[in-house]
């Protein structure tokens, strides 16, 4: 694969991949940009890529490792000092209801990721809309704080779906964080805006993206996942099972371009369990599926650390969408 690296890029990259130990204090010229962090709070045997081996109806039968992988990531960030937003299952919080308090209390923010982990693309209409407004009273009854954000699993609002920010609003939120502006198997809109804009309802009835909501009766504020354009193609950079595949260097490289070159914030994500090597192994999936969660999940805690030192974060919270 041939690269074209601009003279300016060739010079971060020398900065990139020296021995310089404190590798932000070298870019405080480049870049000054805070971005944003976010953490889906799911548990091993609920990703979509595990979803014919491990049916809901199997979920409580299963150790439950989120609790305890959560907490080693709220201590990394404590260390940090760094604040994330918490896009947390309703089906976690039940059974985990000091987990979610303790995310609050820590002045993080706690946004929604739907109760069941069900794609968006797998659901009625009826039964998303009782799946996002029964993920937020429970949130919201664990925090006392309102639930302003929705992240669908698997990032799974597609062309096809769009009508889920009209329950969305309906439902109360605010802002959503789902689209992915990739082509993937189980996601993806690849020709979706790259950084936060609004989600605005046409005359027409067609949800469109646009910069701003002026005008507009229904809008929703839209942050998507964060992608590097690269030789005309947009490739997945923040985060996930990207962050554990390709090495270090090359991803920070990638998201301080996208701070330095297009001035923009980018947002990254990690689930929980990315951070458990040890982690109970999931019998009967596929060769791919395996490839993905496995991953190089003993890196990731290493490689967060370096990222936090790396990059300034916050929280998507409300200042950001209001």
């Amino acid at each position: 694969m041939v690269l074209t690296v601009y003279c300016s890029d060739i010079a971060l990259m020398c900065l990139c991949f020296s021995p310089i130990t404190n590798y932000a204090s070298r870019l405080t010229a480049f870049m000054q940009i805070t971005n944003f962090l976010s953490i889906d709070v799911e548990d091993y045997f609920q990703v979509s890529a595990f979803e014919k081996v491990s049916p809901p109806s199997s979920w409580d039968k299963r150790e439950l490792c989120v609790e305890r992988n959560t907490d080693k990531v709220l201590a990394l960030l404590d260390e940090a000092g760094t604040k994330a937003t918490f896009f947390v299952l309703g089906w976690v919080a039940e059974r985990c209801p000091g987990l979610v308090r303790r995310i609050a209390e820590r002045g993080h923010e706690v946004a929604s990721h739907g109760y069941g982990h069900q794609r968006v693309t797998t659901q009625s209409r009826k039964e998303f809309r009782e799946d996002v407004r029964r993920s937020k009273a429970i949130l919201e009854e664990l925090t006392g704080q309102e639930v302003i954000g929705y992240r669908a699993p698997s990032y799974s609002i597609s062309r096809d779906t769009l009508w889920a920010f009209d329950e969305l609003l309906e439902a109360g939120y605010r802002y959503d964080s789902s689209i992915f502006p990739i082509k993937h198997d189980f996601y993806g809109i690849p020709d979706w805006p790259r950084f936060g804009g609004y989600a605005v309802k046409s005359s027409q009835g067609d949800w469109l993206a646009a910069v701003d909501d002026e005008g507009m009766e229904r809008a929703l504020y839209e942050l998507p996942i964060t992608t590097l354009r690269m030789a005309g193609k947009s490739l997945p950079i923040a985060g996930g099972g990207y962050f554990r595949l390709f090495p270090y260097t090359f991803t920070r490289w990638g998201l301080e371009r996208i701070n330095r070159r297009e001035k923009q914030p980018f947002v990254f994500y990690l689930h929980p369990w990315e951070f458990d090597p040890e982690q109970p192994r999931m019998s009967g999936a596929g060769a791919k599926s395996r490839f993905r969660h496995y991953l190089n999940l003993s890196r990731t805690e290493g490689r967060f650390k370096r990222l936090l030192q790396d990059f300034d974060f916050k929280p998507i919270g409300r200042n950001t969408v209001l």
